[in-house]
């Protein structure tokens, strides 16, 4: 008889592609339209926030959402000082209690007040929250491929619920975009996660990188 329990590796994974939400920008991803040939993997970032700017907007990273002394790895390692994660598997309650922490953690995490209403331009993908079988009314914008649906949300201060003022494509469901709009900075629950942001978003078009060398 196999035993299916893994010792820990599962919820260590977990852990881990949690963690990917408060990692700078590493090698960026090629973007592409949305004709369906998009090459991303699980965790791809997109090029951008470099500090520019056009029509008013500042464009900005994901990293400058995060205020630059919250140390989230302080707190996970403090929550495992008394914990070998390799003598836990999925079956064991203190896996569970870690997750619940870990999930308190990026729910409450901090965000950075000066930001509340300024207008910014964002790139960053889409994940539907309300909509119908030709658009999208309402979304979260998230920093890499695959946050709130192949892998757990990241933390709130690295999610942005978006309202656009016009209704953006159903196919665009996980497609780079750029986003241009004024920032609230203001908490929203969903099922997909937790924003610590939203963002009137008066333009939404798809991701180009824009570097000069592209």
């Amino acid at each position: 008889m196999n035993d299916s329990r893994n010792n820990g590796k599962g919820w260590i994974a977990i852990i881990a592609s949690a963690l990917l939400a408060t990692m700078v920008i590493a090698t960026p991803a090629v973007a592409q339209s949305t004709d369906g040939n998009e090459a991303f993997q699980i965790g791809d970032r997109l090029a951008g926030g470099d500090g520019g700017g056009s029509d008013g907007f500042n464009e900005i990273s994901w990293d400058d959402l995060i205020p630059p002394d919250w140390l989230p790895e302080d707190l996970f390692q403090s929550m495992f000082d008394d914990v070998n994660m390799d003598t836990i598997d999925d079956y064991d309650p203190r896996a569970m209690e870690i997750m619940e922490k870990i999930r308190k953690v990026w729910d409450e995490a901090p965000v950075v007040e000066s930001l509340n209403g300024k207008r910014i331009r964002i790139p960053g993908f889409v994940v539907p929250l309300e909509g119908d079988g030709e658009s999208i009314h309402e979304f979260l914008l998230v920093p890499y491929f695959g946050a709130c649906i192949h892998v757990p949300p990241p933390p709130a201060n690295q999610l942005i619920h978006v309202m656009p003022d016009k209704e953006i494509p159903a196919r665009w469901n996980m497609v780079p975009v750029w986003v241009s709009g004024v920032l609230t900075v203001a908490r929203f629950n969903s099922d997909m996660g937790s924003a610590g942001y939203q963002l009137r978003g008066i333009e939404v078009e798809e991701y180009k990188d824009e570097r000069p060398d592209r």
